[in-house]
């Protein structure tokens, strides 16, 4: 990169950028999707009890041919896609597609709930009284309270299943489907920001102060896993290495800004190693450090936004 010509820049950016929509449509949706096969396959296999047994019930019949109807649908019309490019070898789920069958799925199992025997629906009502008690979430503990109140057998009891169960469903499907928009919001500003770098690294020929920056950025939520031993949001995992980059380029010229002798605000050193000078070794630890630490960042562009809005000092005059 530090070698080759301006295409190298471009290279790079596009070998991230597949390695971002690999992580993005494979690593993350990729779990998610296993456990909805495994839920889809336990809602046929009960599809298929509850049908064995109301043979002279008409009614529960089209219900359940229903509900097997909207299980193949989402088995074979497309509306989750995993799929592996015999090729390029990328893993592609549509995250959007993925939250729509969850809802779909979610919505299959209440309709199997209502159809489930007095004894079943006794067994869930239980398994999600305790659930609730074991949950630290606001307002589990009054649910099991209110589940625990009533009794276990009669109508008001399976309204009171079935409105807990919609109430947990929901709950589940806006969580995920706000943390795939964040997902889908890391995935534009990674792709903005690699295009940003390409133009950058083209125009102005900072590259090797670019990698740097990216490396700090990679750096920094990877000892923020080591230190804390837990994972980190995917987001900043994506975006860590292509804010790095753009940081520490952005942070080589605020520097000769405020190094400037008509500001004075750093050393002299600074003056000499940074944006016109980036690539020598002063001026690549600085990107490196830019690139690794957002808070150095923001407080440099704090004081040159500072050093912009301030006012000349008022001249004397006469009363």
């Amino acid at each position: 990169m530090t070698r080759g010509g301006p295409w190298t820049v471009a290279v790079v950016c596009a070998a991230y950028l597949a390695i971002v929509f690999i992580t993005t449509r494979g690593l993350i949706a990729a779990p998610r999707y296993r456990q909805f096969q495994g839920r889809l396959g336990d809602a046929r296999t009960r599809a298929g009890i509850l049908a064995a047994g109301s043979c002279d019930d008409p009614v529960r019949t089209a219900e359940l041919a229903a509900v097997t109807s909207r299980l193949d649908d989402l088995e074979n019309n497309g509306t989750v896609a995993w799929r592996i490019l015999p090729r390029s070898w990328a893993v592609a789920i549509p995250l959007s597609k993925l939250a729509a069958a969850w809802r779909v799925l979610h919505g299959i199992e209440r309709r199997l709930l209502r159809l489930q025997t007095p004894e079943e629906k006794r067994e869930q009502l239980r398994a999600l009284q305790l659930r609730l008690e074991g949950s630290a979430l606001p307002g589990d503990e009054r649910l099991a309270a209110e589940l625990a109140r009533h009794p276990a057998d009669g109508p008001e009891a399976d309204t009171l299943l079935l409105a807990v169960a919609e109430h947990l469903h929901d709950r589940e499907d806006t969580a995920s489907e706000q943390e795939y928009e964040q997902q889908r919001t890391a995935l534009w500003l990674a792709t903005t920001g690699l295009g940003v770098a390409l133009l950058i690294g083209v125009a102005f020929d900072h590259r090797l102060p670019m990698l740097l920056g990216a490396l700090g950025g990679f750096l920094s939520p990877l000892i923020g896993v080591m230190r804390s031993q837990r994972p980190a949001s995917w987001g900043v995992l994506v975006l860590a290495p292509v804010g790095g980059a753009l940081a520490a380029v952005a942070g080589l010229l605020l520097v000769r800004m405020l190094a400037d002798p008509e500001l004075s605000v750093l050393g002299h050193v600074f003056l000499d190693n940074a944006w016109t000078a980036s690539t020598r070794p002063v001026a690549l630890a600085v990107a490196l450090l830019f690139g690794f630490s957002g808070t150095l960042f923001s407080r440099l562009a704090l004081t040159a936004t500072g050093q912009l809005v301030s006012t000349p000092p008022a001249t004397g005059q006469q009363p």
